[in-house]
């Protein structure tokens, strides 16, 4: 059984590549893992993943629902299964951008049940009896404390989450809730992460704190006895290399210089050294839930 981790998208994309480029010491060989993103009603794998614009999953003899991949992970989203827009159909297209999800909540935990249980991450040959699986699966949830995050906690097995917040005290509420809602449905958290830490301008050295000290960040975590797994800056180019489909885990660190990709990369290498250590503590994190439970 693939070990199950929650956390947010595009933190989420840049994690499992993290994840697969530093495996534990002696796994003996690369990592096997898949994106599931549980966002039903705002699906971004497919934008963030560079895998827009494709026809919908074909199934496995058995019916199960084949994973899409790329840069070497497997990838599923609600974004896949979802019709065109009319917009994009009358312009002779097959973009699902613009497509909205409008449901109720018991369609939204049908939608989550089919994502987690319908999908063969064996890929094309999940029919072959005794095919490996998933070494790790990560998963992004949706905002708050809803349908997707009882459906999850109450149906499956989770090896760990990771809470994600922003400096600010109000971003901080929110955090402590999702802390909350994980431990009613005794799922083990492995840390909290620090967003948009600071930013680092191109005309001096100095980290500037856009929203606010780290001080309440590392109070909140000390507060819910939680280690802290680590600061990401804000960095312009993680975007840029989200919106193109190309994480920016996948980046040389030589890419982190200004002077070398005209200021879009300064801080380039401090994501991938601070989603390095990330994975690192997140492997010893979900081994040691495996192993206790």
């Amino acid at each position: 059984m693939a070990h199950k981790l929650c956390t947010p998208l595009i933190i989420l994309v840049n994690l499992a590549i993290s994840l697969a480029q530093n495996p534990p010491d002696g796994f003996g060989r690369a990592p096997k893992i898949g994106l599931l993103d549980l966002d039903v009603f705002g699906p971004s794998v497919p934008k963030l993943m560079g895998l827009e614009g494709l026809p919908p999953p074909e199934l496995t003899k058995n019916g199960a629902i084949i994973p899409y991949a790329n840069h070497g992970l497997q990838a599923m989203s609600m974004g896949f299964l979802l019709r065109p827009s009319a917009a994009s159909l009358a312009e002779g297209g097959s973009d699902t951008a613009d497509t909205a999800v409008v449901w109720r909540g018991l369609m939204v935990q049908k939608a989550a049940q089919q994502l987690l249980f319908d999908v063969d991450w064996r890929g094309r040959n999940g029919d072959v009896e005794g095919l490996p699986g998933l070494d790790v699966l990560v998963i992004d949830m949706p905002p708050g404390t809803g349908d997707v995050q009882l459906t999850l906690g109450q149906l499956v097995q989770v090896d760990g989450a990771v809470i994600v917040s922003t400096p600010q005290d109000v971003a901080l509420i929110d955090a402590r809730k999702g802390v909350s809602m994980f431990r009613k449905v005794d799922v083990p958290i492995l840390g909290l992460l620090l967003n948009m830490a600071h930013y680092t301008c191109s005309s001096c050295d100095t980290k500037h704190q856009l929203f606010g000290s780290s001080e309440s960040f590392r109070k909140a975590a000390t507060s819910l006895s939680l280690p802290v797994l680590g600061e990401l800056p804000i960095v312009p180019m993680v975007s840029k290399d989200g919106d193109a489909g190309r994480p920016t885990a996948l980046r040389s660190t030589a890419a982190g210089g200004y002077n070398t990709v005209g200021g879009w990369g300064l801080g380039v290498g401090e994501v991938k050294t601070v989603m390095q250590s990330v994975a690192r503590r997140v492997w010893d994190g979900i081994t040691a839930t495996r192993t206790s439970s």
